[in-house]
C-alpha cells in the first residue's frame, strides 16, 4: 500500500513560541505502523529541554500577557485554535493515520471530536465562578478558581489529537500554561496542534511541546520543580511511577490509566444490538483503547447464539488499507505492540482458552497488522481476562445469575468502564449501580461526549478528564476573607 504523499511541516520542539532542535542535537526515527518503514526524524527532548519549556511556560503565565489575559478572550483563542485545526483537517487526518496506523474512517472522527472538546472548553473560559458564603461572623467571604500554574501533559500514542484535546482544551480555559509530551511514536499532530496555536494567535510559551521519550523528557516534566500539576493518560504502571514521583514536589495529579472492561449481555438483550457492541467495543481503535470492552460476559442461555454472531461478523475487521474509507481495521502502532499482543494470545492458547477466530499475524502486509481475535471458555484466572492486552483480543466468559455478572465484571484490578445490554431498565440501573468503573454504557458502547466526565475507578486511575469535572483537575480554590467591622 502506498502511503499519501505528505511530509511532516514540524519535527523540532516549540519551546517559547519557536520551533528549536533539542539542545543535545539528538533526533530519534519515527516509524510508520502501516510499512513499518521510517517516515521521518523526529527532536528528542531531554531534561534539559524539558527546562527551559517549563521555564518559558511559568514566564508566560508570570510575566508575559496571558496571566493577564481575561477569560473571555481565552475563550476566544481556543475557540480560534479549533478553527485553525479545522482548517488543517485533510493533513490532520492523513498525519494521525501514517503516525498511529489506524484507518483514517477513525482519524476522522478523532479530529472532529477534537475540534469539539476545545469549542466545548472555549465555551466555558468565562464561566468559572466562585462562590460568596454565609459565614457565622461579621465578614464577607467569597471563593475564587485560579489556574494551578504550569501544567505538564503527557499522552498516549493512541488517541494522539484527542488526548491533546482532553489535556490542552480545560487547562488552557481555566488560564494555566502547559509543557505537552506526545508519545515518541506520535509526535506529528501534537505538533501540528502547537504551530495551530500560534496562528490562533496564543502568547508565546503558554503552550510548548517537547518530544522525547519517557524515562527522559517524561521524567524530568514531571520531577520539575515549577510544574505544578501532570495530567498522564497511559499504562497503570506508568502512572503509578508518576504518582510517586510527583509526590516529593506535592504536585497535583490526575490519572487516566488502564482498563478491562466488562461488556455484560444478559439473556433478554437484543442480539444483534449485542453482537454489534461486542465488535464495536473490542475492534474499534485496533483495540488499543484504555476502555476496550475486551471481556465479553454472556448469559449462557444466549452464549452460543451470541458467539455465532460474534464470529460471523468479526470478518468485517478484517485489517485493510488504513487509507481506504471502508477499512476498520488499521495496524498496531509498533512492532512492540504487535509483540506484546501476540504474546498474550500465544499465552490464551496455553491456558486453554479456545481460540474461535483470528489468533495470528494478519498476511499480506508489510506493517504491524493483527488479525481480529476471540477466546471462548475463558476463565477469570487467565491472564487474558485479568491484563489489558490493548489490542484486538476478545474473551467471552459466561454467568447464569445476575449478581454473578457484576461480581465477574468487578473481579478486575481495573475500573474505567463497562457495558449492559438488556430490555430490563431496572436491571439495567441495579447493574449501572453495582459496577465498580467510571462509565457504564447500557445498550451503547464508547460512546464520549466533551461534556461527559471521563475517569476510572481502582487502578484505571483518579481525576476526570471531560465536562465541568475537568475544571477542578486544573484551578485552585482560594478563599478570601473581608472584615466588616
Amino acid at each position: 500500500m502506498t502511503l499519501p504523499l505528505l511530509k511532516p511541516q514540524f519535527t523540532d520542539l516549540y519551546i517559547n513560541g519557536a520551533w528549536t532542535p533539542a539542545q543535545s542535537g539528538k533526533t530519534f526515527t519515527d516509524i510508520c505502523p502501516i510499512t513499518a518503514q521510517p517516515y521521518c526524524e523526529v527532536a528528542e527532548g531531554d531534561a534539559a529541554d524539558i527546562d527551559r519549556a517549563v521555564k518559558a511556560a511559568h514566564d508566560a503565565l508570570h510575566k508575559g500577557p496571558w496571566g493577564t489575559l481575561s477569560a473571555a478572550a481565552r475563550g476566544m483563542l481556543l475557540w480560534k485554535l479549533a478553527d485553525e485545526l479545522e482548517r488543517r483537517a485533510e493533513r490532520l487526518i492523513n498525519l494521525e493515520t501514517i503516525d498511529n496506523g489506524k484507518p483514517v474512517f477513525e482519524s476522522k472522527i478523532d479530529l472532529h471530536q477534537a475540534i469539539g472538546v476545545f469549542r466545548y472548553f472555549a465555551g466555558w473560559a468565562d464561566k468559572i465562578e466562585g462562590a460568596t458564603i454565609p459565614v457565622a461572623g461579621p465578614q464577607f467571604v467569597y471563593t475564587r478558581r485560579e489556574p494551578v500554574g504550569v501544567v505538564g501533559a503527557i499522552i498516549p500514542w493512541n488517541f494522539p489529537i484527542l488526548m491533546c484535546a482532553w489535556k490542552l482544551a480545560p487547562a488552557l480555559a481555566c488560564g494555566n500554561t502547559l509543557v505537552l509530551k506526545p508519545a515518541e511514536q506520535t509526535p506529528l499532530t501534537a505538533l501540528e496542534v502547537a504551530d495551530a496555536a500560534e496562528k490562533a494567535g496564543f502568547p508565546p510559551g503558554v503552550l510548548n511541546v517537547v518530544n522525547g521519550f519517557g524515562p527522559t523528557a517524561g521524567r524530568a516534566l514531571v520531577d520539575h520543580p515549577l510544574v505544578a500539576k501532570i495530567a498522564f493518560t497511559g499504562s497503570t504502571e506508568v502512572g503509578r511511577e508518576i504518582g510517586a514521583r510527583a509526590a516529593a514536589t506535592l504536585k497535583r495529579v490526575s490519572l487516566e490509566l488502564g482498563g478491562k472492561s466488562a461488556n455484560i449481555v444478559f439473556a433478554d438483550a437484543d442480539i444483534e444490538q449485542a453482537i454489534r457492541g461486542a465488535l464495536v467495543g473490542i475492534f474499534y481503535g485496533k483495540g488499543e483503547v484504555c476502555a476496550a470492552g475486551s471481556r465479553l460476559i454472556v448469559s449462557s442461555k444466549i452464549h452460543d447464539q451470541v458467539l455465532e454472531g460474534v464470529i460471523a461478523k468479526a470478518a468485517r475487521y478484517a485489517p485493510g488499507d488504513p487509507f481506504n474509507p471502508k477499512t476498520r481495521m488499521g495496524a498496531l502502532v509498533s512492532e512492540t505492540q504487535m509483540n506484546r499482543v501476540l504474546r498474550y494470545i500465544d499465552e490464551g492458547k496455553m491456558e486453554s482458552a479456545k481460540l474461535v477466530t483470528g489468533g495470528k499475524r494478519a498476511e499480506g502486509f508489510a506493517g504491524y497488522f493483527v488479525e481480529p481475535t476471540v477466546f471462548d471458555e475463558v476463565t477469570d484466572d487467565m491472564a487474558i481476562a485479568r491484563e489489558e492486552i490493548f489490542g484486538p483480543v476478545l474473551a467471552v466468559m459466561r454467568f447464569d445469575e445476575e449478581e454473578e455478572a457484576a461480581a465477574l465484571a468487578n473481579a478486575s484490578p481495573y475500573g474505567l468502564a463497562a457495558a449492559v445490554y438488556t430490555r430490563d431498565i431496572a436491571r439495567a440501573h441495579r447493574t449501572a449501580a453495582r459496577l465498580q468503573a467510571g462509565t457504564v454504557w447500557i445498550n451503547c458502547i464508547n460512546l464520549y461526549d466533551a461534556a461527559a466526565p471521563f475517569g476510572g475507578y481502582k487502578s484505571s486511575g483518579y481525576g476526570r478528564d471531560l465536562g465541568a469535572a475537568a475544571l477542578e483537575q486544573y484551578t485552585e480554590l482560594k478563599t478570601v476573607w473581608v472584615g466588616l467591622e
